[in-house]
Order: C-alpha cells, then sequence, then structure tokens
C-alpha cells in the first residue's frame, strides 16, 4: 500500500512540475497582466491605420483622438469599477446626459453660479447611483435589469427639463465650459477634459490598488460568498461602488458639456456601447473579480482609435458600430479564454 501511495504521490508532483506549452505560457500571463491584450490590440490596429493613411499618426490627429476618447475614457472609468464586481452599467450614458441638462439648466435657465450648479450636479449624480446601489444589494434585483429601467427613467427626466432644446455654449458660463480650454505641449493640443481623464485613472487606480476599500471591490467581484463569509460587507461595497460610479459619471458630464459646447440630450448616443467595449477589451472580467484601470484605459484609446482611423478611411457610421460591434465578441471569447486559466491555475 505504501508503495502505490509513494507512486500516486511522485505521479501527481510530475503533472504538477509538466513544463508549460508556448500557449499555456501565453494564457497564464495574459491572465495575470490582462493589460497586455488590449496594447497588442492598440498597436496592430494603429499600424494598420496608419498604412491606410499617413496622416493617422500625426500630431494634430492624435490629439483629436485624445479629445474625443476623454468622455468616453472618463465614463469607462464608472463603467469598469461596476463590471469589477460582477454587475453592469446600463444607465451611465444615461445619467450623463441627464446630470449635464441638470447643471446646463440651473445655469443657463436659473441662472445660478457654475460651481453651485456642478455641486448640485454632483448630488444628482451620486444619488442616482445610491439607488441603484439599493436596488442592486437590498433588493438583489438582477444589474442588467436594474440600470436598464433606470436608464430610461434617466432619459426621460432628462427629456423632460429640457423639452428637447439644447442649451448652447454662451448661456453657460465660464465653469461648465472650462474642460474645453485647451493648451499645447509641443505640437500635441490638450484639454483640460483630457487632463481630467487622466486625473481619474490616476486617481481611482490608486484607490483600487492601495486601498482596503480597493480590494473589498476585488473580493466582492470575485467570489462574494467568500468576501461575505470573510467579514467583508457585500451590500456596503456594492452600495459604494454605484455611488462613486455616479460622482464619476457626473465628472464625465462636465466634461462632455465642454467637448460640446452645450447641454443637450443628443449628446452621447453610443456611449454605452463604447464604455463598455473599452472596459471588455481593456480586459476586465464581466464575471467580475478580474481587471485594471490600466486596461481600460487602453481599451478606451483602441476604441477612439478605430472609431477615428474608420472616419478617416470615409468608412460609414454603421460600419464602425460594426466593427465596435465584433470588437466585443473578441473581446469577451478572449476573456472567457482567459478566464480558463484562472480556473485551471
Amino acid at each position: 500500500m505504501a508503495t502505490t501511495n509513494t507512486i500516486e504521490l511522485s505521479a501527481a508532483e510530475a503533472f504538477k512540475t509538466r513544463p508549460l506549452t508556448p500557449l499555456q505560457r501565453v494564457h497564464r500571463v495574459l491572465h495575470l497582466h490582462p493589460e497586455i491584450s488590449p496594447l497588442i490590440v492598440l498597436l496592430i490596429a494603429m499600424f494598420a491605420f496608419q498604412l491606410a493613411n499617413d496622416r493617422f499618426l500625426s500630431p494634430g490627429n492624435i490629439s483629436l483622438i485624445l479629445q474625443q476618447v476623454a468622455v468616453v475614457g472618463s465614463l469607462a472609468v464608472a463603467q469598469t469599477l461596476v463590471i469589477l464586481t460582477g454587475g453592469i452599467d446600463l444607465s451611465v450614458g444615461a445619467l450623463m446626459i441627464l446630470v449635464s441638462m441638470v447643471m446646463g439648466s440651473l445655469v443657463g435657465l436659473a441662472g445660478l453660479p457654475g460651481p453651485i450648479a456642478f455641486a448640485i450636479g454632483i448630488l444628482v449624480g451620486v444619488l442616482a447611483g445610491v439607488l441603484n446601489g439599493v436596488l442592486v444589494s437590498v433588493l438583489r434585483l438582477p444589474p442588467f435589469i436594474t440600470t436598464l429601467g433606470t436608464l430610461s427613467i434617466f432619459v426621460a427626466l432628462a427629456l423632460l427639463m429640457s423639452n428637447g432644446v439644447a442649451i448652447q455654449g454662451e448661456k453657460l458660463g465660464g465653469f461648465l465650459l472650462w474642460t474645453a480650454a485647451a493648451f499645447s505641449v509641443g505640437p500635441f493640443n490638450f484639454t483640460i477634459g483630457v487632463i481630467l481623464m487622466l486625473l481619474m485613472y490616476l486617481g481611482m487606480g490608486f484607490v483600487l490598488h492601495q486601498t482596503g476599500w480597493g480590494r473589498h471591490v476585488y473580493a466582492v467581484g470575485s467570489d462574494p460568498v467568500a468576501a461575505r463569509l470573510s467579514g467583508i460587507n457585500t451590500r456596503r461595497v456594492l452600495m459604494s461602488v454605484y455611488a462613486v460610479a455616479g460622482f464619476l459619471v457626473t465628472l464625465s458630464a462636465w466634461i462632455l458639456i465642454g467637448r460640446n459646447n452645450a447641454a443637450t440630450t443628443s449628446a452621447a448616443v453610443d456611449v454605452n456601447l463604447d464604455s463598455i467595449t473599452a472596459v471588455v477589451i481593456g480586459g476586465t472580467s464581466l464575471f467580475g473579480g478580474r481587471g485594471t484601470l490600466l486596461g481600460t484605459f487602453l481599451g478606451a484609446i483602441t476604441v477612439a482609435v478605430f472609431r477615428n482611423g474608420l472616419s478617416l478611411a470615409r468608412v460609414d457610421v454603421l460600419y464602425q458600430t460594426l466593427a465596435i460591434g465584433i470588437l466585443i465578441l473578441v473581446a469577451v471569447a478572449l476573456d472567457q479564454w482567459i478566464r480558463r486559466a484562472g480556473v485551471k491555475g
């Protein structure tokens, strides 16, 4: 019997120490560093679009891409937080429009100072996030259905408030349009909105990786039952995630107003799709618990590069949306493949 056990143990040890194949090594590396995938996709896309049009990597076009990505990129920060918990927020784009209309109406129609309107916008964004959080964490409604419902509510409120009329820049004052202020660094042109987006990534990246709250977010997304058994208040974490997402959406609304020089309900048609695409391409698992904001940033840049490159190639907007849809499917399939490395490892 002892000899048999020794043979079985030796076989098990030999299996564990069996060298990995090259494909298995790639599998494991992508699981441990999910931001590598979007970086590879981004570099390939930039190379291809530069071959198609030699103006693609010009300083002017790169500056334009960064300005175009500011809204979706900032919104993707909020989306990443929610998806890290295993949920999804379909209402972020609608909430961004609602908050932009609230701030625009308070300044352009009610005559309030910009900073006060912005503070009220933050309150609206956070309360809307808390509403989503209560429905998901307390009433235990599925995040997809919950945010699909609040999406409709936020859009309806924005339309009722605006009556279908945009509030143009001349009525909004300097503060709400400050994110559109531009400056140059060498041959490149940046806006305050781009800088604000980068600060959102840096700030939330620090919070996610250097604080207990950030570790709790990953724990809840990875295994909510185990997180609860370890003493983490999962309801409180979920509630706070949606509230913080609401605050971040307010910053996106501020960037949106500056980008469009107006507060309007028709300002962000594809932002929900693009924000989810950025997160998924960036390597954040739709099942929660795995992902980085660096990956999301690279994913957002990739989405902007695709839209910009296809526009330079005079590709119809419908086909651009088709390309983004294909990107989503490929990214989800890659996520499933990478996720199996975590299960096996």
